[in-house]
């Protein structure tokens, strides 16, 4: 399979070199190297210097957006199923300095809070088989970059990229998956994206029904559409038999139970006020969801319960195939980087997704019997890598890179050493 997955995207590299790089590479980010930056994959694969893997992912010609979209196509090969939903969210990449695209304080949920960061808005995949991201764009701040010709030269940032908002972001990729062919009958994601009234519209024009997560305050029309409401009131108003118990789908510790409870707002039976409530502390969720046809109430609790497997795709990414491990600053590194990461993960879900075929569960007993569970995408990655890993490295090997790393940090101090003196002088 991974043989495919090569053979898939070698015609978007001219030259045996590059192509030589990728799959190292992808072997590399599959492998057990506790960090997956160019000098670790170099070693790992039994490369005697990072070159070939900096060249790949900086001046080598290649279009990572052309392999974006053969692994959009893979996913949908290996994972297809019905009731397919896209899912939008965004994940931070913690840096130091001022050089990296995009890179500014801003909040990032990977940190909880503001910090130095670059910030990338991701598409995923989700159906019964599986989860992958598939599309992936990096959030450029408008103040801080697009209004810096300087800057964004020294980034290699595009002259036709502008500042373009998060939802838009989202709605790009949306529109860029279903045109080429995703079949996807729902969308879904956080307040950043709920309370985009834009996307909300751009999505129904297609007659893609969506459960986006809006605030409290969000205001609804009720009454056929006469009055104007806030979510958090017209959920403080529901009688007890409004509420109904559903599962969200199994989580680590088995079914999660949500009451829940819908409210139709507009004019039309296929546009919903979705208010979830946690059944330990009260606290309440809403979304205000759309459809091109009616669907159940159960259907609206299986969307928004679908939404955090992105956050499965974030910590499988970075804690797999090390999806924030990069060390670059250019616009074109940075995608490149990212898209190899997503591919790697991709096809660790469709082996995923191809074991042998489920054994049904005594509804009895579920709890019981002996069969161990499905194989997880970190156990097929432990596996792999102890199938791809090179052969054992000599001692002369580990001393060669030894002397690399430290003649390089020495060549790094230095260069810091003399602009801090020449900043001293010059003040």
């Amino acid at each position: 399979m991974f043989d495919q997955v090569m053979a898939r995207i070698t015609g978007r590299f001219g030259r045996v070199e590059p192509r030589a790089a990728a799959r190292a590479y992808l072997l590399g980010l599959l492998s057990n190297v506790e960090r997956k930056n160019c000098w670790q994959l170099a070693e790992q694969v039994g490369h005697s210097r990072p070159g070939p893997m900096q060249r790949l992912l900086r001046y080598a010609r290649w279009d990572a957006d052309a392999v974006r979209d053969d692994l959009r196509a893979y996913t949908a090969e290996h994972l297809g199923a019905d009731g397919a939903v896209l899912v939008v969210d965004e994940t931070g990449f913690l840096k130091k300095g001022r050089a990296s695209a995009g890179v500014q304080r801003q909040y990032t949920g990977t940190a909880g809070r503001i910090e130095n960061s670059q910030v990338g808005v991701f598409l995923a995949y989700a159906t019964s088989r599986g989860r992958a991201l598939i599309d992936r764009r990096l959030y450029l701040p408008e103040q801080s970059w697009c209004t810096d010709p300087e800057r964004r030269h020294a980034a290699g940032i595009p002259e036709d990229i502008q500042f373009t908002t998060k939802p838009r972001l989202a709605g790009e990729m949306i529109a860029a998956a279903l045109d080429t062919g995703i079949t996807a009958s729902w969308v879904t994601g956080d307040e950043a994206y709920g309370q985009d009234p834009q996307l909300r519209a751009a999505l129904e024009a297609r007659g893609t029904g969506y459960v986006l997560a809006v605030a409290c305050s969000t205001r609804v029309r009720i009454n056929s559409g006469r009055t104007a409401v806030r979510a958090d009131t017209v959920a403080g108003r529901l009688p007890a038999a409004a509420w109904q118990r559903h599962s969200t789908g199994n989580g680590a510790k088995g079914p999660r139970y949500y009451d829940w409870a819908w409210i139709h707002i507009g004019t039309d039976c296929h546009r919903h006020l979705l208010v979830r409530r946690n059944r330990t502390t009260g606290e309440l969720a809403f979304y205000l969801c759309w459809s091109p046809a009616e669907v159940p109430l159960a259907e609206l609790v299986r969307v928004a319960g679908i939404r955090w497997s992105v956050e499965e795709c974030f910590q499988a990414a970075k804690g797999q195939v090390g999806l924030d491990h990069y060390q670059v600053r250019h616009w074109t590194s940075w995608h490149r980087h990212i898209t190899l990461a997503m591919l790697a993960l991709a096809f660790l879900t469709a082996l995923a997704a191809d074991p042998a075929p489920q054994r049904p569960v005594d509804p009895l007993h579920p709890t019981c019997g002996s069969d161990p569970i499905t194989l997880t995408v970190p156990e097929i990655r432990h596996l792999l890598a102890a199938v791809l890993t090179a052969p054992a490295v000599t001692a002369g090997r580990l001393l060669h890179w030894s002397h690399w790393r430290t003649r390089h940090q020495a060549t790094a101090r230095r260069s810091h050493y003399r602009r801090r003196s020449a900043d001293k002088s010059a003040g």
